[in-house]
């Protein structure tokens, strides 16, 4: 099962378009937006369609550069999206006075993006987009499942329960898997795995944004003993941590065994509900 030939060229407009829009307003739907197509776009080109000529290269450079600056903005903006839903009556006055604290970080972070997105970088950008993508092969043998699953696959199982390092190692190849399976034609298994990765990676990622919102408020607030905002903050983040790994649990046996009946039994490490993840370390070490 080849690339998804529009698939492919389709990343490509996403990403200009992403581009354009960040460099105009950087708000939260277009930082999000540049750093999904940006992140797709890296999976197709270095995953999936062979060739590593300098164009490619330079042009991954200069997106990535940009990627991570849009990345401490959308650290921001997932935090205080998190910390608005918290409804709860304590410290009022202190919540205020944290939610000012992140939108003056995020204004920061924002003025560091901004001198990222020069008009003149921008135009160049577009330039190396249309080159690159006028030479991709989209032609290649290469099934974007097997690429997924061999990612969730790549690390080495551990006894261990599951800690916050290990579900965040997860996460981010949980979402790359996705993006790589999101490149296959439409098939029932390609959606089926599609749809198990999606609900693996909001869950995790659900658990993240309340963990780092949480690691935040303790810089900023002190500990438990200090503030019972911080307290509220763990108790929610707790909860979040057990849904996660409810959710993974079984999840290297349900994303591997689509379509692969003859895995072997290695690969797919038996867990009850509820059991710890297993981490995957390895693989998440190469993507950050």
């Amino acid at each position: 099962m080849a690339i998804a030939r529009e698939r492919g060229k389709l990343i490509f407009r996403r990403t200009e378009r992403a581009l354009s829009r960040l460099s105009s307003e950087p708000d939260t739907e277009a930082v999000h937006r540049f750093r999904t197509s940006v992140l797709r776009l890296e999976i197709l080109l270095e995953q999936l369609s062979p060739g590593r000529d300098r164009k490619r290269k330079k042009l991954l450079q200069r997106l990535r550069r940009i990627r991570k600056g849009a990345g401490k903005l959308r650290d921001i903006d997932v935090q205080l999206g998190a910390l608005r839903t918290l409804k709860i009556p304590l410290e009022p006055r202190r919540k205020r006075q944290f939610v000012q604290a992140l939108l003056e970080i995020r204004a920061k972070r924002e003025l560091k993006l901004r001198k990222l997105l020069k008009k003149r970088d921008i135009m160049e950008l577009r330039r190396r987009l249309a080159r690159v993508a006028k030479e991709a092969d989209f032609g290649a043998r290469i099934d974007p499942l097997t690429v997924a699953r061999r990612m969730l696959e790549a690390v080495p199982v551990s006894p261990h329960p599951a800690d916050e390092t290990t579900l965040h190692c997860y996460r981010m190849v949980v979402k790359r898997a996705r993006y790589a399976a999101e490149f296959a034609p439409p098939t029932s298994a390609s959606k089926l795995l599609i749809a198990q990765l999606k609900r693996l990676q909001y869950a995790i990622g659900h658990w993240h944004d309340w963990f780092a919102l949480t690691q935040t408020a303790v810089k900023r607030l002190g500990d438990v003993t200090q503030s019972a905002l911080v307290a509220a903050l763990h108790t929610v983040t707790r909860a979040k941590f057990r849904q996660a790994v409810a959710a993974v649990s079984p999840a290297p046996a349900a994303a591997t065994a689509v379509d692969e009946p003859s895995a072997p039994a290695s690969a797919v490490p038996a867990q009850q509900p509820g059991a710890a993840a297993y981490p995957f370390i390895r693989q998440a070490r190469s993507l950050r």
